[in-house]
């Protein structure tokens, strides 16, 4: 019995560390394990692609360089030569092998279409010079968001034009039409307020929101009115009844503008609080 107690002992302890050794592999085994997601590379869209002329007039047949371009290689920091030939792999003339069929590249009515097919021409005018210059890239995702921003602008317009008030409408207005705005009623100058808000809102928000619009618009009308002179030269503004001089006119400054600025001075204050009550 003495003898038999130490194997008993050993035999209890190998059981108990083989269940130990099972059960600790049967939980890392039960333990989710993380995989890091793959980075998923996106390839080039391949599709057939169609380009439009940008330029005013569109010719029935307008034939863009298609040789002699150099073109900058940020990864090799030099200008390399690109052009497009019908029977090679590649755009880059340092890379071309073999003969080398060169080819026009028209745009007809305006219009170029290449098929997916021609993977080398598409990716040629990707990096021609005149993309986006004098031609581009049909979209209509970016026409829509080109659509939307002018949409979005004429309607800023038209609302800020409902706001304002009939001397500042006139201010705005007499800087379009000039001196035809003094015959204007006010419902007519309410009016075109609101067409040129439409139809030029972008030149519309830029003079609603020139602190100097109405000061220029009393010096305008002070003119008009014989209370100030402007010379002939556009190059000094002076009392009309005395004479005296104002002020001399920066060279390429608008005389008005020049005026305007002027009347915001310690100097020009009196007289534009002065001239603004004879205008009234």
């Amino acid at each position: 019995m003495g003898a038999s107690a130490p194997y008993a002992f050993i035999l209890t302890f190998l059981l108990y560390y083989i269940m130990a050794k099972k059960q600790k592999a049967e939980m890392a085994a039960e333990e989710p394990v993380t995989v890091a997601p793959s980075k998923k590379v996106v390839k080039p869209q391949i599709q057939d692609k169609l380009y439009e002329l940008t330029i005013h007039e569109t010719p029935i047949v307008y034939i863009i360089k298609s040789r002699g371009i150099l073109w900058f290689d940020k990864e090799k920091g030099y200008e390399r030569e690109i052009k497009y030939c019908e029977n090679q792999k590649t755009v880059f003339a340092d890379e071309m092998k073999g003969p080398q069929r060169m080819s026009h590249i028209s745009f007809r009515d305006g219009k170029l279409y290449v098929p997916k097919e021609k993977q080398i021409l598409q990716k040629f005018l990707s990096m021609h010079p005149d993309n986006g210059k004098k031609f581009a890239e049909h979209n209509p995702a970016q026409i829509a968001q080109d659509d939307l921003e002018v949409l979005e602008l004429e309607i800023s317009a038209l609302n800020l034009a409902q706001t304002i008030d009939v001397d500042h409408a006139e201010a705005i207005l007499r800087s379009e039409l000039g001196n035809e705005v003094s015959k204007m009623t006010s419902k007519e100058l309410k009016r075109d307020l609101l067409l040129f808000a439409r139809n030029n809102p972008v030149l519309f928000l830029e003079l609603a929101n020139d602190e100097n619009i109405n000061i220029r618009n009393v010096g305008i009308k002070a003119v008009e009115n014989n209370i100030i002179n402007l010379s002939s030269d556009q190059r000094t503004f002076t009392w009309a009844s005395t004479g005296r001089k104002l002020i001399t006119v920066p060279f390429d400054e608008n005389p008005y503008s020049a005026l305007a600025a002027w009347f915001k001075t310690d100097e020009g204050i009196e007289v534009y609080q002065t001239v603004e009550k004879r205008v009234k």
